[in-house]
């Protein structure tokens, strides 16, 4: 994977253009939606940046649906992603890892033609903002499957491979928005000066083997037993390993490190948390897509996670994803545990 370095780096919104054509329903809204998720990660963007300089970090006092006490860049990522997928009314309807429930869109004339559906995570690792570390934003989006009328949980409640789109934005040191529309991963970085997003990394392709792993070794205590000897297993020294541990606990910063340098990153269930910890729809779904679509691998460890159909919006997994061959590994040993 190579960057590009031209005089004329594409913008997002001509690449978006470029590439309607490469998407099944190609209609413009699709330009549309991204073009509300690009907007909305701009401003979200200007307050991380501002994080230290004005009352946008702390707590807000109370929790979300999911019993975690939600930081204030929450509430403004979540808001802000909301109201700009809701003004230019180019869904049906909207849930997010902040919401009890999902949101139904009406237009202003109580018609709402729109096809398409979004789940997000709008700040991914917000309990890093304090210490000034990577966070990032999540979402997917599928094509409605109800066939008329307000949007159905139904809609919300596909298995991943139905995603038509999904992707991410990583707040740091620069920021990036990195997507797939099922024709393979493109990352674009934001210009800061300009306000605009030029395309930096094309097609992006995860290695097929790695040398880190990213997992909280904190619960090792707690942990499968597949789990505790594949991280012997990456400790171990011989002429390939041992590997290096990388943890930052932001999903996004994590994943966006393995993707382009090659590495796994294992959220598994243990004592705690049974069902895992990670929230498919939001987090485990679309991001196994642009896995997937780099020729990565992503896995519960005994199934594919874009085969699961989900039966709640909030529902919970364990997660394994990155290199294909690393992923295997894992799979291998949560297999094999005795």
């Amino acid at each position: 994977m190579t960057n590009t370095k031209t005089k004329n780096p594409q913008t997002l919104g001509e690449f978006i253009i470029e590439k309607q054509a490469d998407f099944q329903y190609s209609s413009g809204e699709l330009s549309r939606l991204l073009s509300s998720i690009k907007l909305a990660a701009k401003v979200v963007n200007q307050q991380v940046n501002k994080a230290g300089l004005v009352d946008i970090v702390g707590a807000m006092g109370n929790h979300n649906i999911q019993g975690e006490e939600q930081q204030k860049l929450d509430v403004f990522a979540n808001e802000t992603f909301i109201a700009a997928l809701n003004n230019r009314e180019v869904v049906c309807g909207i849930a997010s890892e902040e919401n009890e429930d999902y949101i139904k869109v009406h237009a202003k004339d109580n018609v709402n033609l729109s096809k398409y559906v979004v789940l997000i995570d709008p700040l991914d690792g917000s309990s890093n903002i304090d210490v000034n570390v990577n966070v990032g934003t999540i979402f997917s989006i599928y094509r409605r499957t109800s066939l008329e009328g307000s949007v159905q949980a139904e809609d919300f409640l596909q298995p991943g491979k139905n995603q038509v789109a999904a992707g991410y934005i990583v707040y740091g040191s620069s920021t990036m928005l990195v997507y797939t529309t099922g024709n393979g991963v493109n990352g674009f970085t934001l210009d800061p000066s300009l306000g605009t997003f030029y395309l930096s990394h094309p097609n992006i392709q995860i290695p097929k083997n790695g040398k880190i792993y990213s997992i909280n070794e904190g619960n090792y205590i707690k942990f499968p037993q597949g789990i505790k000897k594949y991280i012997k297993y990456c400790q171990e020294e011989n002429e390939d390993r041992p590997y290096t541990s990388r943890y930052i606990g932001s999903l996004v910063a994590d994943f966006h490190r393995n993707l382009l340098k090659g590495g796994i990153y294992i959220y598994p269930s243990y004592s705690n948390a049974p069902k895992g910890k990670l929230r498919l729809l939001y987090e485990c779904n679309p991001i196994a897509l642009l896995t997937e679509q780099a020729g990565g691998k992503a896995s519960n460890g005994f199934h594919r996670i874009l085969d699961i159909t989900p039966s709640e919006l909030h529902e919970r997994t364990p997660f394994i994803c990155g290199s294909k061959e690393m992923v295997e590994k894992v799979e291998y040993f949560i297999k094999n545990a005795k």
